[in-house]
C-alpha cells in the first residue's frame, strides 16, 4: 500500500490536489509520459532558480497541456510559475549544487532532487524509460501512481475501514453497557480508543488517495464519510470522560499498546493497571441526548457527584442545575431512558 508519514504527506497535500486526474497539469504530465520523451519541470522562477539556470528561452504563456507536450520534446528543463498556470521558460539547462546528496541514479532525477532541495520548490521528473512521474519538494519524494492503481488502493482501504468500523462499534456497544452498569475497567476504555484510532488512521490513508483522485474519488469520499461518521467526536468524549492529563501530544503509533494508551490518559502503575475499575464522567453518553448544549452538560457533570447519580436523578434534582430547567430536565431523563433501551436492544 502506498504510504507516506503524516508530516511527509503534508508537503505534497496541496500539490496532489493540483495534479489530480482531470486537471490540466495532470493531462499535460500524462501526455509527456505516454510520449516517452521525459521531462524536468520546475514550479517557480525564484532567484535561486535563475542563478542555476543556463540557456533556454523565455515564453511566458498560459499553461496548456499541448504546449507542455511539445516543449518536453526539447532536452532542457521547463520552468512554470509557482502555481503552474503559466509556462515561463523552456529548454533551460539547470546546474544545482553538485555537493547536495541525492539517492537517485539517472541524470534527470538527480538534477530534480538537487534542485528541489536547493530551492525548496516543487520539481517534477518524468522518466523516459520507466513510465514514472516523480515529485520532489524540499527533501521529500513521491511517485505519482496512475488512476486505476489509486482507485484499487482506495477500494481496498474502504474494505479495511468497514472491518475496523464494525470492531469499533462493538467496543462502543460494550462500553455503553458497562458505563450504564458502573462496571468499566481501564482495559475496556483503552480497547475502544485503540479501535477508534485504528479506524481514524486508515481513514486518513484513504483520504490521501481521494485527494489524489480529485473528482474521480467523489463516490469513494462519500462512502468514507459515512463510515467515519462522528468518530472524532466519539473519541474526544471518551478521552474527556477518562483522562487525567492532556492528550494533545499523542503520536500516530501510541495506540498500538494498551498500556501506553492508559499512560497517555494519566494512569501510571507498576501493577496490572488495565484491570483497574474506572468511572466515566458522562460526557460521551450525555452528548448523545438531543438539544442539550455542551455548557449544560458541563454544569450537570459538575453538579452531581458521579455519572451514576446523573442516571438516577429526577426532574427536581436536574432542575436545580444552572441552565437546565424543566424542559431540558425532561429531555435528559428521556434521553437516558432511550440510551438504556438502545443498549438493551443492541445487547440482545
Amino acid at each position: 500500500m502506498i504510504y507516506m508519514q503524516d508530516r511527509e504527506y503534508e508537503k505534497f497535500k496541496d500539490v496532489l490536489r493540483r495534479l489530480a486526474p482531470g486537471t490540466a497539469l495532470r493531462e499535460g504530465l500524462e501526455n509527456v509520459l505516454a510520449a516517452k520523451t521525459g521531462a524536468l519541470i520546475v514550479f517557480g522562477d525564484t532567484e535561486d532558480v535563475k542563478k542555476m539556470s543556463d540557456g533556454g528561452f523565455f515564453i511566458n504563456e498560459e499553461f496548456l497541456p499541448a504546449k507542455l507536450y511539445e516543449l518536453a520534446k526539447m532536452d532542457g528543463a521547463i520552468i512554470l510559475s509557482e502555481n503552474g498556470k503559466r509556462i515561463l521558460y523552456a529548454n533551460t539547462h539547470l546546474n544545482p549544487n553538485s555537493s547536495i546528496e541525492t539517492s537517485e541514479t539517472g541524470i534527470r532525477h538527480r538534477t530534480a532532487e538537487r534542485v528541489a532541495k536547493q530551492t525548496e520548490l516543487l520539481v517534477i521528473s518524468i522518466s523516459q524509460r520507466r513510465d514514472l512521474i516523480t515529485l520532489y519538494k524540499e527533501s521529500g519524494k513521491y511517485i505519482l501512481p496512475d488512476v486505476e492503481q489509486l482507485i484499487s488502493k482506495a477500494n481496498q482501504g474502504i474494505q479495511t475501514i468497514e472491518k475496523y468500523r464494525m470492531a469499533f462499534e462493538d467496543s462502543i456497544v460494550m462500553l455503553n453497557g458497562l458505563e450504564l452498569e458502573d462496571l468499566v475497567s481501564l482495559n475496556d476504555v483503552c480497547i475502544a480508543i485503540q479501535q477508534g484510532e485504528m479506524l481514524a488512521k486508515m481513514g486518513r490513508e484513504v483520504n490521501r488517495y481521494i485527494t489524489e483522485l480529485g473528482n474521480e474519488g467523489d463516490i469513494i469520499s462519500s462512502h468514507l464519510d459515512q463510515l467515519i461518521g462522528d468518530l472524532d467526536e466519539e473519541l474526544k468524549n471518551i478521552v474527556k470522560d477518562y483522562s487525567f492529563t492532556s492528550v494533545n501530544d499523542f503520536d500516530e503509533n501510541y495506540f498500538i499498546d494498551l498500556t501506553e494508551i492508559s499512560r497517555r490518559l494519566g494512569y501510571y502503575s507498576e501493577v496490572d493497571v488495565l484491570d483497574a475499575p474506572v468511572f466515566t464522567k458522562g460526557y460521551r453518553l450525555l452528548s448523545k441526548i438531543k438539544r442539550i448544549p455542551d455548557y449544560v452538560i458541563d454544569n450537570v457533570i459538575e453538579h452531581f457527584e458521579d455519572f451514576h447519580s446523573i442516571l438516577h436523578a429526577d426532574m427536581d434534582q436536574l432542575d436545580e442545575v444552572e441552565g437546565v430547567g424543566a424542559v431540558r430536565a425532561r429531555n435528559i431523563i428521556e434521553g437516558i431512558r432511550r440510551i438504556r433501551e438502545l443498549y438493551s436492544f443492541e445487547r440482545k
